[in-house]
């Protein structure tokens, strides 16, 4: 019998898009052209903003929401060590001071009653992120910061078409980031987008991202900027992608609710919840893997791995505990809830395009433990 080859993520470009793309090449605006900003208002339409600023990468929208809201020398930004690092980066990016707080146990999110112990006269901005798909509580973090001057930055890159309370992710906050890599609900191979209600900084984020430069008033610099401008091709994939990109989302969803029913109940396995009000859109189905299972976490991604099923681990290690973050002061047990759950994190293959035999194929492989 041949073995199976299950992957974590799979990539389908249909005939559509590549069209889509053709006819960049014939139109002679390939670099941020009017499909760019086309792009920028389906997507801000989709949010439910005013403004969309596209940028060649998650961490550029996040490198120019920094800038955008004033972030410098001296401020500090509260976000959470268990994410990808990027969101750490965009706050050194502009000179600002990472201050790191722990996370929930339910959904790796930043916990707001944590956040309390490290607001400061310093703090400036809160960096929250939507990790696995999983819109963060703004509610929450909005009533601690209430009569404060502190801004949120909504990292979204995991959370295209999740919702809170209504509320499309990237709406919750001042403004919201989003990646469109290779391996997200939505994407374009690289690329991202940020969007906001605040005309002052939309442009500012599109000065950074192009030199320093107003777009109003072209070869007058401003200030340092750089080269973050989106390309048509990427733009034009963009706006199909963003046509199904619903429809994707509703597959995952699917597919998740088949693992909670199928491995609900199992001694040892903590599946993803979501919290009441909340739209997961399972960027990650990521479950944990508790001393009451037969394998620890690593041995549990060895024996999957032999079985033909690949499955990720995000993320192995919190940035506290990288030399990286290490140099600003943090050590092993500062996070504890972060540094735990980093031990037993799995994700298994909940892409889209799995098939039912797939999806039962899994299930039936983790039950034989």
């Amino acid at each position: 019998m041949m073995k199976r080859s299950i992957y974590i993520t799979k990539v389908k470009i249909s005939k559509t898009e590549k069209k889509a793309v053709e006819k960049v090449f014939d139109s002679g605006m390939i670099a941020q052209g009017p499909k760019v900003a086309e792009f920028e208002k389906r997507f801000a339409k989709f949010c439910g903003a005013k403004y969309g600023v596209a940028t060649n990468s998650g961490t550029a929208a996040l490198h120019c929401a920094c800038y955008a809201v004033g972030i410098g020398a001296g401020d500090e930004v509260i976000t959470t060590p268990f994410t990808f690092v990027a969101s750490a980066n965009a706050i050194l990016m502009v000179g600002g001071k990472v201050v790191f707080t722990d996370i929930e146990e339910e959904t790796f999110n930043i916990d707001p009653q944590q956040i309390k112990r490290k607001i400061s006269y310093k703090t400036k901005v809160i960096i929250p992120i939507d990790l696995f798909g999983h819109p963060y509580d703004y509610s929450a973090v909005k009533k601690i910061i209430k009569k404060k001057k502190i801004l949120i930055v909504e990292d979204a890159c995991q959370a295209v078409g999740a919702k809170y309370k209504g509320y499309q992710a990237g709406m919750l906050g001042d403004i919201g980031c989003f990646s469109f890599y290779a391996t997200k609900n939505m994407l374009t191979g690289e690329g991202g987008m940020l969007v906001t209600n605040n005309q002052n900084f939309a442009e500012k984020a599109k000065m950074l991202r192009h030199h320093g430069q107003s777009e109003k008033k072209r070869y007058q610099y401003f200030d340092l900027g750089y080269n973050y401008r989106m390309t048509d091709f990427v733009a034009a994939l963009g706006i199909e992608q963003l046509k199904k990109v619903e429809r994707l989302n509703k597959q995952r969803i699917k597919n998740a609710q088949f693992y909670l029913k199928e491995l609900a109940n199992t001694k040892g396995l903590v599946l993803p919840k979501t919290k009441k009000g909340v739209k997961h859109v399972f960027h990650q189905f990521t479950m944990r893997i508790t001393g009451d299972f037969k394998l620890n976490r690593d041995q549990f991604f060895d024996y999957l791995k032999e079985k033909g099923i690949y499955c990720g681990v995000y993320y192995p290690k919190p940035l506290h505990l990288h030399p990286h973050f290490q140099k600003m002061g943090y050590k092993k047990g500062d996070f504890p809830v972060a540094e735990r759950l980093a031990q037993e994190v799995i994700s298994l293959p909940i892409h889209p395009y799995l098939t039912k035999s797939e999806l039962k194929y899994i299930v039936d492989t983790i039950k034989t433990i």
